[in-house]
């Protein structure tokens, strides 16, 4: 168990940070020391390091114990598990755009499996026909504008795509020839060989994907999620792959997750499902560990801290 220090700090600079839930995280505790800060209780920190994505009482009831706490440091870039308590009072932060470069080639991967038939190649028991159509030339749309997003659209430079983007700014991206706001990302679907959803998950992303979206996709075309499940209505999933409405569908998140045994997603041929690994905890651990150190010194030097959330917005 981790041992943390109470009382008057040895360094009147280190912010004092307590690492949660208890027994705190060895690399999580080392990742604040390794920023400058001082490990303390909840009742003495200024700032408080939570590595518990689902433990959200535990959170609350920490900062319930915590009055001087000025920022909370979430470990996933997604925080629907938080946003209904989020507050103006402290500074948020989250793991926006830590795993971004893992979950993209999650998606690279996923997309070009799908294209190229994987899925139905790896199942079968013999020698079967030619299928499968490559991603080079292809027309890509993303749905999101942030990190994972940025890193994809790096990875499909040499397949010399046609790349649009929609997010909520239409500023313009390096690497993507259009970018569209978010309310027009119907207009994104028809002509794209592949559709990306790496976005966050709020009340007007849930459920976004369902027969309607999938009517506007060409026959042939994939739809990939690494963002979160719900963003796409599953019963509505299995009725456009079972009628050939879409080509078919790479998933590292479903809804409900983790997708019971038996569902008939798992026996889709046009159906490629990962058990949410776009991120391991092999790779998350050393990238989560460099952002709490980078914020943890950003924090005692008054600086803007990474991965900010958007109280308002909700991520």
């Amino acid at each position: 168990m981790l041992t943390t220090v109470a009382g008057s700090m040895t360094n009147s600079d280190a912010p004092r940070i307590h690492v949660g839930p208890e027994p705190a995280s060895v690399w999580l505790a080392d990742a604040v020391v390794d920023g400058g800060g001082h490990l303390v209780g909840p009742v003495d920190c200024d700032g408080v390091v939570w590595g518990a994505a689902r433990d959200v009482d535990g959170l609350l009831r920490t900062l319930d114990a915590a009055p001087g706490a000025r920022w909370v440091q979430l470990p996933f870039a997604g925080i629907e598990n938080f946003v209904d308590h989020l507050d103006g009072e402290r500074i948020w932060t989250c793991g926006k755009g830590v795993y971004a470069e893992p979950v993209a080639e999650m998606a690279l991967a996923l997309g070009v499996a799908g294209l190229r038939n994987l899925g139905p190649y790896a199942r079968a028991d013999g020698w079967t026909a030619p299928a499968g159509r490559n991603l080079l030339d292809g027309r890509v749309t993303i749905l999101g504008g942030g990190g994972i997003t940025e890193s994809l659209v790096r990875l499909l430079q040499p397949w010399n795509c046609h790349i649009t983007v929609v997010r909520n700014r239409a500023s313009a991206m390096d690497g993507v020839d259009d970018v569209l706001e978010a309310d027009r990302y119907a207009d994104a679907l028809p002509g794209a060989d592949l559709v990306v959803l790496a976005l966050a998950l709020t009340p007007a992303t849930e459920a976004m994907f369902g027969i309607s979206e999938f009517g506007l996709m060409e026959p042939h075309a994939w739809i990939v999620n690494v963002a979160r499940g719900r963003h796409i209505v599953t019963d509505e999933l299995v009725v456009a792959l079972r009628d050939g409405m879409i080509g078919g569908a790479g998933l590292d998140v479903t809804d409900p997750e983790p997708l019971p045994d038996g569902h008939p997603l798992w026996s889709m041929p046009n159906c490629i499902i990962t058990p949410h690994v776009g991120n391991t905890p092999e790779m998350a651990v050393p990238l989560l560990a460099r952002r709490v150190t980078d914020n943890v010194r950003r924090f005692a030097r008054g600086e803007e801290l990474i991965g900010l959330v958007d109280v308002d917005a909700g991520y």
